[in-house]
């Protein structure tokens, strides 16, 4: 194994784009970096690295940055992966058979990159995988749920049947008591020349619902939003569903397909339709569309909301993994030991990674 600096983004675009379709995980692919890259990187300076087999073959990318600024009041140079912020499970860029291998690379550019950053923050790693261990070094995590729906064998029923009995009927009920009292449409905007007037009405109801409360779509997260999803819609991963009652918009859903998987992102909704349930019955209506299609799994995504845990038949844990890269990072992650402060020390490191969620 070997590690070779990446010069820029576009210079490992191939073989990027190849280990996220291996990985299957719709944040670690090349384009989510871009976008990011150009919208929301502010300043950020190139820290990634590909990780080459002996026969020069790419095994891994790691994408990883420093960004611009300082943590509050502490003033520490701080670094993660590109991407993070609007994403919720970001790691080494690699099938999943290749992560001791990703592992070892990432140790080896830990080392090699300490003097250039005071914190380390990894979000959205998966927690069954034992990054602190892997790592092999000193470090602080913290844990979010990230529910995930795995379709059994016999369609929409099956998944049904794996509910619990009360909340099924919730499931069926809602929905038809919709169509009792509404003309009810659903309808999928993943035409190009639909995405953007789809987005924004999904932009539109997230903002009704949850006002200042969600930062989901706040500033340069928007132009972003907006640029993925139309590249999305172009390799075929996007995927945003409305609900319409008498031909008006009144929930609107924003996700992706990718890896065998749906990916529920975000959501909105006219509290004025808030008694119709109409959120709910958009989200019940997705999965049964995810199980149509044949869809293995359905993935809620990071927060431990109670109707995600109730959808949910596999729990997924999420972890940042804080590190310290010399003694002003140590004496810090010291002083902040605690869980809970080292959660708060990640918000300030790269701000947003669990604020996405209040608006889920």
């Amino acid at each position: 194994m070997r590690l070779e600096p990446l010069e820029d983004l576009g210079a490992a675009r191939a073989e990027w784009q190849e280990l996220a379709l291996a990985s299957g995980n719709i944040f670690s692919t090349w384009e989510w970096a871009d976008a990011w890259w150009r919208h929301l990187g502010d300043g950020a300076r190139l820290m990634a690295f590909t990780c080459r087999r002996e026969d020069g073959t790419a095994a891994a990318i790691l994408p990883l940055c420093v960004r611009r600024g300082s943590a509050g009041r502490y003033g520490l140079r701080t670094a993660g992966w590109i991407g993070a912020g609007p994403a919720d499970e970001l790691g080494p860029v690699c099938a999943p058979a290749d992560l001791a291998l990703a592992a070892e690379a990432m140790r080896d550019a830990i080392a090699r990159t300490r003097g250039r950053w005071d914190v380390l923050a990894l979000d959205g790693l998966r927690a069954a995988e034992g990054w602190p261990a892997r790592l092999g070094a000193p470090c602080a995590a913290a844990r979010i749920p990230s529910p995930v729906i795995v379709f059994p064998e016999g369609g929409w029923e099956a998944y049904l049947g794996t509910c619990r009995r009360k909340f099924r009927a919730q499931i069926r009920g809602r929905e038809r008591r919709l169509e009792r009292e509404h003309d009810v449409a659903f309808r999928l905007a993943d035409e190009p020349a639909a995405v953007a007037a789809a987005l924004d009405e999904v932009l539109r109801l997230h903002a009704l619902r949850w006002g200042d409360a969600s930062k989901a779509f706040a500033g340069a997260r928007t132009a972003f939003h907006h640029d993925f999803a139309a590249t999305a819609c172009e390799r075929g991963w996007l995927r945003i569903w409305l609900l319409e009652l008498e031909g008006r918009t009144v929930s609107g859903w924003y996700g992706f397909r990718f890896g065998g998987a749906d990916w529920f992102y975000q959501s909105g909704r006219d509290p004025a339709h808030e008694d119709d349930g109409v959120g709910f019955v958009l989200v019940a209506h997705t999965i049964r569309a995810a199980v149509q299609d044949g869809m293995g799994a359905y993935r809620l995504l990071a927060g431990g909301e109670p109707y995600k845990l109730r959808f949910a038949t596999d729990p997924l844990e999420l972890e940042r993994v804080v590190l310290a890269g010399g003694a002003r990072g140590r004496a810090l992650l010291l002083a902040r030991a605690g869980r809970h402060e080292i959660g708060r020390l990640g918000r300030r490191v790269f701000p947003a990674w669990a604020a996405r969620r209040r608006g889920a």
